[in-house]
């Protein structure tokens, strides 16, 4: 189901995305060798619980996955595209992590992703990261009244394959509400021009994932939830809630 926005709840849909941008602030100040990842979703609870937050991660469990999801936040790190399941895992120099959050706020949703180098970053994993924000950025431009979903997923597939990245099959964005995943589905990559009109009012998760390897192909781990690259290669992802408006695109998990 998509569900057009009215003004008002943008700005109550901004309220929830502005605690996303904190979590996500504060998991990365944490982020350093030898932190352990379930003290990363722990900082993470701390913010949501300060604004008084629930937590569409926690306890979410789709028909494909064996148990609910345990945590607020989804840390994948290196060759993992998304879903990485917090657990005692210490992070190491050098490690390249994606960290997924979501709040619930006055019963409305936000959504957000970020990557980055954890201590020392590898040139190839910051030109891999840097691609990351610049498809989603190209996304978020092409997010207007008037365009389709496929100008979003062209514009996001585009800066990712020249870039020479893959984009993994079946992965991408979604409509976000009074859900996390709500109509229309946003792919990675796509066909301008093509797909569900945008409207003032509908608001979306952009949000790429890259794999350094060049290949399209991911399997899921014996946990039931981690999505990781076939040959080892790293990932990254990023993602924001954008509000479509007549005045442009609205994100609305910025800091």
């Amino acid at each position: 189901m998509m569900e057009i926005k009215t003004n008002a709840t943008l700005l109550e849909m901004r309220e929830a995305g502005r605690v996303v941008a904190r979590a996500l602030a504060a998991v990365r100040e944490r982020a350093a060798p030898g932190v352990e990842l379930a003290e990363l979703d722990r900082v993470a609870r701390e913010v949501l619980a300060e604004a008084g937050a629930g937590s569409p991660f926690l306890g979410y469990h789709p028909d494909w996955a064996p148990v609910p999801f345990p945590s607020v936040v989804c840390l994948s790190v290196n060759d993992a595209i998304v879903h990485g399941v917090p657990d005692g895992t210490r992070l190491a120099d050098g490690d390249l992590l994606s960290a997924d959050c979501g709040a619930v706020l006055g019963g409305w949703v936000g959504d957000a992703a970020v990557s980055f180098t954890v201590g020392r970053a590898r040139p190839e994993d910051t030109r891999l990261v840097d691609t990351a924000y610049e498809a989603l950025e190209a996304g978020i431009a092409a997010a207007r009244v008037g365009n389709r979903v496929g100008d979003i997923a062209h514009a996001v597939g585009r800066v990712c394959r020249r870039a020479g990245y893959g984009i993994p099959d079946g992965l991408g964005g979604h409509g976000v509400g009074r859900t996390m995943h709500e109509e229309p589905g946003v792919p990675n990559e796509g066909r301008p021009g093509r797909g569900v009109p945008l409207r003032h009012g509908m608001v979306i998760a952009i949000e790429p994932m890259l794999i350094g390897g060049g290949h399209d192909h991911h399997y899921t781990a014996r946990d039931g939830w981690t999505i990781r690259t076939v040959n080892g290669s790293r990932a990254a992802h990023t993602e924001h809630t954008v509000a479509i408006t007549d005045e442009g695109p609205r994100v609305l998990t910025a800091l």
